[in-house]
Order: structure tokens, then C-alpha cells, then sequence
């Protein structure tokens, strides 16, 4: 079982999100990069990675599957989320366009309209993943959203509540629109974007528009 890489980045693949790392035993490994791993990472050619990795293989996917996070603790939110029936590996790799924190919420507080947000997630898929998970995500939900930009850079929580809705698929200018709002009505929430992505799902209720 594969749980764990470190190497340099051989290819980058954005669509959907991939990285081919080559280790220092001389293999290269095909990863999957949930899209909100890759926004947070970033991934440049040459530069070196680490990894967590869920790996799998079964009868109805004999190719491997090779699934890469930020976090041990990223990783094991995965392992949950993959027990919800009909959701495989590549399905819920392609879904979790949000951070951990902000699905493990939605999951808690049974927040279907977030749930649905999620790439090839609709209604009865919501309401699966809670009949499934409410009740056992709770310390993922609790933790905040931390991405790489920001133990880079410090925190820029507009910022980066905006790149998650325009990746989620809101035009960009709707998406600074409504996070403004946001800010406006609560802003406090100037340091929290947990809690500041929250309310904006809260007040726009919508599904995003197509780019």
C-alpha cells in the first residue's frame, strides 16, 4: 500500500488535476489531485512534493488508483468519504472541489445545498453522504481551512474564499461580489474563511452558473 510520497514533479496535468511524481527510487507515480489540493499546492514542474496518498484497486477499477493530499488527516476525511455507497475514489476525487473543513460541516449540520455543489453530487448523492458520515466527521468539521498559499504568504481570506467559489464555478466578478457582500454584512469574518464560506452559501442558496 502506497500512503505516503515525496519526490520531484515530472508533469503537471490540470484537467482534471494530476501530478506524475518521480521518487528517488527512480519510479514515477501518477497522483490525483483533488481540485482543492491542487489550488492549495499549486504544483510546479521541478519543484519537490509531499504527499499522502489513498491507493486502490478492485474488480470493477483493475487500474490503480492513486489519490495525493496535503494532510494525513485530508487523507482519512477521503477514507470516510469513499465508504458512502456509489461514491468510488475517482468520483469522490473529482467531487471534493471544497476544503475538508467546509464538506465535513455541511455534512454535520446536514447543509444539503453545499453538498450539491459538489461536481456529479446531486440531491439524493447529499442526502447518501449524510444518511453515511453525520456524526462522524465532526473533529474535520471543527478544524480550520488552512491552504498552502496561506503558510506561504499569511492569510488572505478573500482571496481565498473567491478562488474556491470561481473553482466550484461561479464567474470570477460573482464571486467577488458575493464574497464582498459577505464581508460587509460580517466583517469580522475578515480572518475566518471557514465561517466566511459558509455565509455565503447561506445567503446565495444557488447552484453557481456556468462558466
Amino acid at each position: 500500500m502506497i500512503s505516503y510520497l515525496e519526490g520531484r514533479v515530472l508533469q503537471v496535468q490540470d484537467n482534471p488535476p494530476r501530478v506524475v511524481v518521480l521518487t528517488a527510487s527512480g519510479v514515477g507515480y501518477s497522483v490525483i489531485l483533488p481540485a482543492f489540493v491542487h489550488d492549495s499546492l499549486q504544483p510546479q514542474e521541478g519543484e519537490t512534493i509531499t504527499l499522502h496518498t489513498f491507493y486502490s484497486v478492485s474488480e470493477r477499477q483493475p487500474l490503480p488508483v492513486l489519490v495525493g493530499f496535503e494532510s494525513a488527516r485530508d487523507r482519512e476525511f477521503f477514507e470516510q468519504f469513499v465508504q458512502v455507497e456509489g461514491i468510488g475514489p475517482t468520483r469522490a476525487a473529482t467531487a471534493l472541489t471544497m476544503p475538508v473543513p467546509t464538506l465535513a460541516y455541511a455534512i454535520e449540520t446536514e447543509d444539503l445545498v453545499t453538498l450539491t455543489l459538489m461536481p456529479g453530487i446531486g440531491q439524493r448523492g447529499a442526502q447518501k453522504i449524510v444518511a453515511t458520515l453525520k456524526g462522524k466527521v465532526m473533529d474535520a468539521a471543527n478544524r480550520p481551512i488552512e491552504t498552502g498559499s496561506q503558510r506561504q504568504r499569511g492569510p488572505d481570506t478573500r482571496s481565498d474564499v473567491v478562488a474556491v467559489l470561481v473553482n466550484l464555478g461561479y464567474r470570477n466578478t460573482d464571486a467577488v461580489s458575493m464574497v464582498d457582500e459577505a464581508l460587509r454584512l460580517r466583517p469580522e469574518l475578515g480572518g475566518d474563511a471557514q465561517e466566511l464560506l459558509r455565509v455565503v452559501f447561506r445567503a446565495s442558496g444557488a447552484a453557481p452558473a456556468t462558466r
